[in-house]
């Protein structure tokens, strides 16, 4: 069903993770992720919320369209109508649309090409032998999407059930017309499917993780013992953005689709969540991602008694951690922001005066490097550079005026 199509780019990726282990282990974490969620529908409005509602919204269309097919029409093709009523109510009313149209055409081109190689063989073997390559090859043409299989499908049910008379494709064909119409017409009126939190929940999801990530760089760069062990905790933290920026263009891109087709009065019927923050956003929040990975991938680098390039000496380190802590802070602020609404506020003036003076000692350390080893002074600009980028990106202007005070 489509509203299993909106498990995030990070359900996946734990599936990856749990293949090698343990079934008891995976039951126990698979247990653990549906309360979770059926506590977050409980909650409140979010993405669990909304998947419940559309799932009861396929099985409330499936059950009025077998009501309306076998009680008030007596059709004896009422199968047809739940069927394709349930598959119809899509994560969006357009891709409802879409796809009812697809869906309605594999399965009218399934039905007649069974009904014809039943006329031409007279044998349900050769007929299925006949028809099936055919419309199989057929469901791979991009404008069926993924509803070309239908076309098969229907054509084995067909010749399975022995109805290819011309009353019998008159009844299936209309029956597949009444369950499109009830799809659609039941996600498109009855709360109809607005993804616009979505994209709220990842962008602030995406800040609060990059701080999380930078946390974690310093907490490791303030051990005495930080090594290859320690990198490759940096790079799935990296790796983690990546996937939540995934996941993000992907809410995006629902939440775009969700707003076609639903003006005016079908969304009079559902109250819409407050707007989503601007496209400005992604791309900037995608902009501290890669900074952030190029700023881990220096550090495994340094971590690597094969590479040539050294790591800092401590004290800088310690220094350069504190400095990303203050940043990283600022990342969890933003995400509160991004999450809640509200127009973004520079740091106070104790937090904007600490990192300025960071700043500076990183700065002056980085000097000091110049002349002594050429290594050590390339690993500490290049991390310098990435921490005043993910700081420019966070605090728009920051990084100018801290240059101006420092000269």
């Amino acid at each position: 069903m489509a509203v299993v199509k909106e498990a995030s780019q990070e359900d996946a990726h734990a599936r990856g993770r749990w293949a090698g282990a343990r079934p008891a282990a995976v039951v126990r974490r698979e247990g653990r992720t549906v309360r979770r969620a059926a506590r977050a529908a409980w909650r409140g409005p979010g993405r669990e919320r909304d998947m419940v509602v559309q799932s009861l919204k396929a099985a409330a269309a499936a059950l009025l369209a077998w009501l309306v097919a076998r009680d008030w029409l007596g059709d004896p093709m009422a199968l047809m109508a739940p069927w394709v009523a349930l598959v119809l109510v899509q994560a969006t009313v357009y891709s409802s649309l879409r796809r009812s149209v697809q869906q309605f055409t594999a399965i009218c081109a399934g039905t007649l090409c069974a009904s014809a190689a039943q006329a031409l063989t007279h044998d349900t073997t050769a007929s299925l032998a006949l028809c099936v390559p055919v419309l199989m090859l057929l469901a791979n043409w991009p404008r069926f999407g993924d509803q070309g299989v239908y076309g098969a499908t229907t054509a084995v049910f067909t010749l399975a059930t022995g109805s290819v008379s011309t009353a019998a494709v008159g009844h299936r064909l209309g029956q597949t017309a009444l369950g499109a119409v009830i799809g659609v017409a039941v996600n498109a009126l009855v709360l109809p499917p607005i993804h616009l939190r979505d994209v709220r929940e990842n962008l602030a999801a995406l800040a609060r993780e990059a701080g999380e990530v930078l946390h974690d760089v310093a907490a490791d760069l303030n051990r005495e013992d930080w090594d290859p062990g320690a990198a490759a905790g940096w790079s799935h933290g990296s790796d983690r953005l990546e996937r939540r920026l995934t996941s993000l263009h992907a809410a995006r891109a629902w939440s775009r689709e969700s707003l076609r087709l639903t003006n005016g009065v079908l969304r009079r019927l559902r109250r819409v969540p407050g707007p989503v923050p601007p496209e400005e956003e992604d791309e900037r929040w995608a902009r501290v991602t890669g900074h952030i990975r190029s700023l881990t991938r220096t550090l495994a680098v340094a971590t690597d008694d094969n590479r040539a390039p050294a790591p800092p000496d401590t004290p800088v380190l310690r220094t350069y951690a504190r400095l990303l802590d203050l940043i990283a802070d600022r990342c969890r602020t933003e995400a509160g922001r991004l999450l809640h609404g509200g127009v973004a506020q520079p740091p106070d003036g104790e937090a904007r005066a600490a990192m300025e003076e960071l700043h500076g000692h990183v700065q002056e350390a980085l000097r000091e490097h110049a002349g002594r080893e050429a290594t050590r002074t390339t690993v500490l600009g290049s991390l310098l550079l990435q921490a005043e980028n993910v700081w420019a990106e966070v605090v728009p202007g920051a990084v100018q005026e801290a240059g101006q005070r420092t000269e």
